[in-house]
């Protein structure tokens, strides 16, 4: 099957998509807090249910928040940045 095919598959049925993970994060959650055993945590934090799940999902937000804030800040540049500008018929490729 095409790659492409897939993600417009995944695309057309979005809510069905996020539907399964948030439920796999449940279970996930759910196993953490009833199975795993937090008696060799370092820090109190890792001793609360779904800690790292959090945490994860809290840093990979501030990730791509900090990275559009810095790229809207002064790495983005306009679209036509690297076209010539009209000097003559030629638009600019004269040899």
């Amino acid at each position: 099957m095409n790659l492409v095919k897939i993600i417009e598959y995944l695309r057309n049925r979005l809510k069905t998509v996020v539907g399964i993970c948030c439920g796999v994060l449940m279970l996930l959650v759910i196993v953490d807090a009833l199975f795993v055993s937090k008696e060799h945590a370092h820090t109190a934090p890792e001793h609360w249910p779904a800690f790292w799940a959090v945490f994860g999902f809290v840093a990979c937000a501030l990730i791509v928040l900090l990275s559009k804030a810095y790229g809207h800040a002064g790495i983005m540049t306009r679209e036509d940045y690297y076209e010539t500008k009209d000097t003559g018929e030629n638009g600019g490729d004269e040899e």
